[in-house]
């Protein structure tokens, strides 16, 4: 039975509250602010990069090379049919069964608009064939803007190109943004010990994740599988006692 802690993200101070509690290792999904609490398992540990300590390996910097004919396009949280076009063959290949199989057209757009704090598209587009007006979009991120880095919401890419690694592309791409702009992290949502799934994540070099109320290295992953026994959760009570809230700023008269 799956379990989560979560808090409205809504006000004049949603920004702060985002930055504060994803080092916190919650997570973003439209206006609530979540991390996982099961019962009995804390498999789900938050993810992200240190950018200054990133490394590709050699298999990166060949999708690097590989896909250095995209164009990035960052853009305001805005839905466009061409997104949703893209999002639904997405869908349809590789997660026909998933919980977000039935989304509409409606539900995607409040997935990508309805954020309260500072956000981006960040769009991949291969170059129009000359003469061409056919779409070319072929990867997108929604991703948010931390005072720390930048946190990668939900991706998706056309399947009709797998064999370019678009996910991993996006997120090596991501490190790059982050350089730029001098912020120190990419968030990567969660990391599972012994997900198949998600075990390219932990291909990344400069990997942290959060156990235990803070921020380590991630190390060997397989020293993690110990995270899915009945006394590793500590009581809601506790949890919700540790959490650091940003300070209020004094209400002038």
């Amino acid at each position: 039975m799956e379990r989560k802690l979560f808090t409205a993200l809504q006000g004049e101070h949603a920004q702060r509250l985002n930055d504060s509690l994803s080092k916190q290792g919650f997570r973003r999904s439209q206006n609530v602010l979540y991390r996982p609490s099961c019962a009995e398992c804390s498999a789900c540990l938050s993810a992200r990069i240190r950018v200054a300590d990133f490394v590709p390996n050699r298999t990166q910097r060949k999708l690097m090379k590989l896909n250095a004919h995209l164009r990035r396009n960052a853009t305001s949280p805005w839905a466009t049919e061409e997104q949703y076009t893209l999002f639904r063959r997405y869908l349809d290949a590789r997660h026909a069964d998933g919980g977000m199989a039935d989304m509409d057209v409606f539900e995607f757009a409040a997935m990508v608009e309805e954020t309260p704090i500072k956000s981006r598209v960040i769009e991949y587009s291969r170059p129009a064939a000359k003469g061409s007006r056919a779409s070319n979009l072929i990867a997108v991120s929604l991703t948010d803007v931390f005072d720390d880095g930048l946190s990668m919401v939900y991706s998706f890419y056309d399947p009709e190109f797998t064999g370019q690694s678009l996910g991993t592309f996006a997120i090596l791409d991501h490190i790059n943004i982050a350089r730029e702009a001098g912020l120190p992290y990419v968030y990567l949502g969660y990391w599972v010990p012994g997900s198949r799934k998600m075990g390219y994540k932990a291909g990344f070099s400069a990997l942290e994740i959060f156990k235990g109320g803070e921020w380590i290295d991630i190390g060997e992953p397989n020293d993690h599988r110990t995270e899915l026994h009945p006394l590793s959760v500590d009581p809601i009570a506790e949890q919700v006692a540790r959490i650091n809230l940003p300070e209020a700023r004094a209400v002038r008269d």
